[in-house]
């Protein structure tokens, strides 16, 4: 052990003799201090990986040695322990056992604990030990097989014991550098040996394998003169330096150190230094002790400026921690003194008070394993310091957790007549969409509920979708609540955040109680056809829970983790189409179609509704500007054929300048003019006199002849391109996104191609179109050569079939039928009536399959004056249900084979 106790050069002797092999390690102040100081110490119950003996000459163990050998000269000057007694000389190990030691070098004079697991390893030592050689040889192990880490915090002991496991024999010995220390065996306890170094050794050979033994030569410091002045002068300034080191470690402050021979205070210097491995053995192989001293010197001028750093990173923090405290203590003590005061409460008492007054309101709806949460995190919030992240977290949760409307619900409406009322005064016509609300509400006043029925409103942009669904809110008397999910790709926006993330938040509907405060709102999911999917989960899966009624009773959040029943909510849908919505979530809803408005509504509805808005928003009185029907009808034609109403952001552009007719009370010059573009412009010496005039306004009329002076050239044309249909072109219908539409069919001949008869197809058109223009080729010609065998037009003819509007992409399974009888026409050159317009799917047998869109179809032949459409037989009912005014003057055929339609579309007289 170290034992520098006196400050004076004087020889200190130890009444306590030296350790006996197999006596408990000796543990002083100064070694616990040097220990924790150079990080040898693992713990409280290990003996410190080194410690120093500033007698470890071998003039203790070796009678034999004299004062010219530099190792061990100037003895007399150190103050000296006597660790073994044995009269052997030091010189005669020759061979010793070779221990691999991982993290550092042992210097002579320290002490270091290794633990040895090798059964072989431990009973050669402990025979070596009874036969009064306890001596070992302790080599550092190279980089390829040690953890150059220092810091690590495996010991030792494992990696001494995974080397051992792992490397034996000759494999282990060129793992481990030549040059160690000859190491005394101070005692074995179990596992546990405690070596002492005593001096330098150099491997020469191997002698066995399991244990390693190995020969060695033990290496002597090179002649110096102790009298130089150079390494005086470097040994004065180690000793200062040293002493420089002590003095930075608190430990250490107090502490003295005697007087050291030049070799020993450089193994001393390098032993306690924090240096790693490499230059802890550079100091150990270094025999010229004046190189070994700088090399120490080095060392521990490092170990001087970072511990200068270390404790100016200390003070530094202590000072940023003190300055924390204080403000803390007087934070709170300001809080006592205003609590003292009455000034202002504790903020967690306020809290606290004002999330038990919210439950307290309805304590008795509150579920209760809602309120044994609530309780628990109102212990927990007493517990939290307001400064604590954690606080601000249960804060909030507490407040989402009070804030909903448990239990609480509003009283429903079911009287059918008010609904009616409502539905009327909110929208014009839809008569078929009314009348399946006021059964679905005629149901709810008979089961006394609504709750169970998910619905989905289906049309076009603008046909009303979600005006209907407030208008139902109204009728029922429920709160409404509305948000889109188009283009919502995160799961969490339905389902809530983990408490766990930063700014987590409720889901939507957790949101939507929040703010209606009722149990049973009506919450409008809008564009759910539009819902997205990706890397945060699929919302559509999130919505089957949430408008299941067999499952969103027990519905939890996962930001609140309680479950809330919102098998009270009644949801409504919107979409503009129903096929992207994902089957199981449309197995849900009941879908109500709302197909648009036909030229008469939309006639009502701007006359009674838009017009008088727009004047409004414009700020122009009623009896300023006239709309006549004529322009009305005009504007729905050609600029807004869509199938809604959705108002456009134009008023600047479609209420027209009023003429303004300005004089002055004083004097009869003009006060303003009118501009060329007929605007109103005050001349400059009126500009203060204006507010005196009186204005008279001139009524302005929009006719259908001056409409394009304020709109512009008309957006639409007439969907009719021919007035006379000519030969091999027949009027489609189609169903759009925006309504419906005409559609001509067109085929014309290319070349003959005997018997190779061909078809080329145009128009952009999708792949179902294009295998029904294949279908009806083949179709064509069977009925060609049923009616008409001679002709063999289609047979030997290269045709070229065509849908106009080619930038327009086409799809779908509705226009066989017309393709057929375009074909037809061609090969009979014989045109088909022109106020026939056609839809339907076609087998190859000749048979006709339903299609969808009647209304939105039957609406776009009207536009076009078409008196007679085809419908298939299978869509007889759709047609029925439309409203009268829809179905009026239209001559509608229902038909199920094509040789109804030959008849219909050829058999009539030119």
């Amino acid at each position: 052990m170290l034992k520098l106790l006196s400050s004076t050069a004087h020889t200190i002797h130890h009444a306590n003799p030296s350790p006996r092999v197999g006596s408990n390690p000796i543990k002083t102040p100064l070694f616990n201090a040097l220990s924790q100081l150079t990080g040898w110490n693992r713990s409280s119950q290990e003996l410190s990986r080194r410690a120093f003996c500033s007698n470890q000459s071998d003039a203790a163990a070796d009678p034999k040695s004299d004062a010219s050998n530099p190792e061990v000269s100037d003895t007399k000057s150190s103050s000296a322990v006597v660790v073994s007694t044995t009269t052997t000389s030091l010189d005669d190990y020759q061979t010793v056992i070779a221990l691999p030691l991982p993290k550092k070098p042992l210097f002579p004079g320290f002490y270091m604990p290794i633990y040895v697991k090798d059964r072989k390893l431990i009973e050669a030592l402990q025979e070596s030990m009874r036969r009064q050689t306890p001596y070992a040889g302790a080599f550092l192990l190279k980089d390829d097989e040690a953890s150059t880490d220092s810091s690590s915090s495996s010991s030792t002991t494992c990696e001494t014991e995974n080397v051992l496991e792992k490397f034996k024999g000759k494999e282990l010995l060129n793992r481990m550098h030549e040059v160690g220390t000859l190491a005394q065996i101070s005692s074995i306890q179990g596992e546990q040996v405690i070596l002492i170094g005593r001096r330098r050794l150099r491997i020469t050979d191997m002698v066995s394998e399991d244990p390693l033994s190995v020969k060695v030569e033990h290496i002597k410091n090179k002649a110096y003169d102790k009298d130089d002045d150079v390494i005086k002068a470097t040994y004065f300034e180690v000793m200062s330096t040293l002493r420089d080191v002590l003095k930075t470690t608190s430990l250490w402050r107090d502490q003295h150190i005697g007087d050291f021979n030049y070799q020993h205070l450089a193994d001393f210097g390098a032993g306690i230094s924090g240096a790693n491995k490499h230059e802890n053995q550079g100091v150990l192989e270094e025999l010229d002790v004046h190189k070994r001293l700088e090399l120490t010197l080095d060392l521990l001028k490092k170990e001087v400026e970072v511990n200068k750093i270390q404790a100016s990173i200390a003070k530094t923090v202590e000072e940023k921690f003190s300055g924390e405290r204080r403000q803390i203590v007087l934070k709170e003590q300001l809080k006592a003194i205003k609590k003292e005061l009455g000034v202002e409460t504790d903020s967690k008492s306020a809290f606290s008070e004002k999330f038990k007054e919210r439950i307290e309101v309805n304590k008795d709806k509150i579920p209760k394993h809602v309120l044994k949460v609530i309780e628990e995190h109102l212990t927990k919030l007493q517990l939290l310091e307001p400064t604590s992240s954690e606080f601000d977290v249960t804060l909030n949760y507490l407040d989402w957790l009070t804030v909903l409307p448990w239990g609480n619900i509003s009283d429903e409406n079911f009287d059918v007549l008010k609904a009616e009322k409502i539905l009327d005064e909110d929208h014009y016509g839809l008569s078929d969409v009314k009348e399946r609300i006021l059964e679905f509400i005629a149901v709810g006043s008979l089961r006394g509920t609504s709750q169970g029925k998910i619905i989905c409103l289906s049309g076009p942009p603008g046909v009303g979708k979600t005006s209907i669904g407030r208008s139902i809110a109204r009728a029922l008397d429920r709160k409404f609540f509305r948000f889109s999910v188009g283009g919502l790709s995160d799961v969490a926006e339905i389902n809530g955040h983990r408490r766990t993330y930063i700014g987590a938040m409720p889901g939507k509907l957790v949101q939507c109680l929040k703010t209606v405060g009722t149990e049973n709102p009506i919450i409008l999911i809008d564009e759910i056809d539009k819902l997205g999917k990706g890397h945060s989960g699929d919302p559509a899966s999130a919505l089957l829970e949430v408008m299941d009624p067999e499952q969103n009773a027990n519905f939890r959040d996962h930001y609140l983790d309680v479950t809330i029943d919102l098998s009270k909510v009644l949801f409504v849908c919107t979409a503009n189409v129903i096929d992207t919505i994902p089957k199981p979530l449309l197995d849900r809803m009941e879908v109500i179609s709302l197909a648009g408005y036909i030229t008469d509504e939309k006639l009502h509805i701007a006359r009674d509704f838009l017009v008088k808005n727009t004047c409004r928003d414009c700020g122009i009185k009623p009896e300023q500007v006239g709309v006549s029907d004529a322009a009305l009808l005009s504007l729905i034609e050609n600029y807004c054929r869509e199938a809604g109403v959705r108002i456009r952001q134009r008023a600047s552009t479609v209420v027209p300048a009023v003429s303004v007719d300005v004089t002055d009370t004083e004097d009869t010059k003009p006060l303003a003019k009118t501009s060329a573009e007929g605007s109103t412009v005050l001349t400059d010496e009126s500009a203060t006199k204006t507010e005196q005039s009186e204005v008279v306004a001139e009524k302005v009329m929009i006719e259908e002849s001056n409409l394009a002076d304020y709109l512009g050239k008309p957006v639409f044309h007439s969907d009719k391109i021919y007035e006379k249909t000519p030969v091999g072109v027949v009027m489609g219908l189609a169903w759009t996104s925006m309504g419906g539409s005409t559609l001509y069919i067109e085929t014309t001949f290319v070349e003959e191609v005997e018997r190779k008869g061909r078809l080329r197809i145009t128009g952009q058109l999708g792949s179902v179109m294009k295998e029904s223009a294949q279908i009806a080729h083949t179709v064509a010609r069977r009925i060609m050569l049923e009616k008409e065998p001679d002709n063999l037009f289609l047979a030997n003819s290269k045709l070229h079939l065509h849908v106009p509007e080619g930038a327009t992409p086409k799809d779908g399974p509705s226009a066989g039928c017309t393709m057929i009888t375009s074909l037809l026409s061609l090969a009979m050159k014989k045109p088909v009536r022109k106020d026939l317009a056609m839809t339907g799917e076609v087998t190859l047998t000749g048979r006709i399959l339903p299609i969808g869109g009647v209304k939105e179809k039957t609406i776009a032949a009207r536009r076009c004056q078409v008196k007679m459409i085809i419908f298939p037989e299978a869509n007889r009912k759709d047609f029925d249900e439309l409203p009268e005014n829809v179905k009026e003057g239209l001559d509608v055929h229902f038909v199920d084979e094509y040789e109804q339609i030959f008849e219909l579309a050829f058999g009539y007289d030119h």
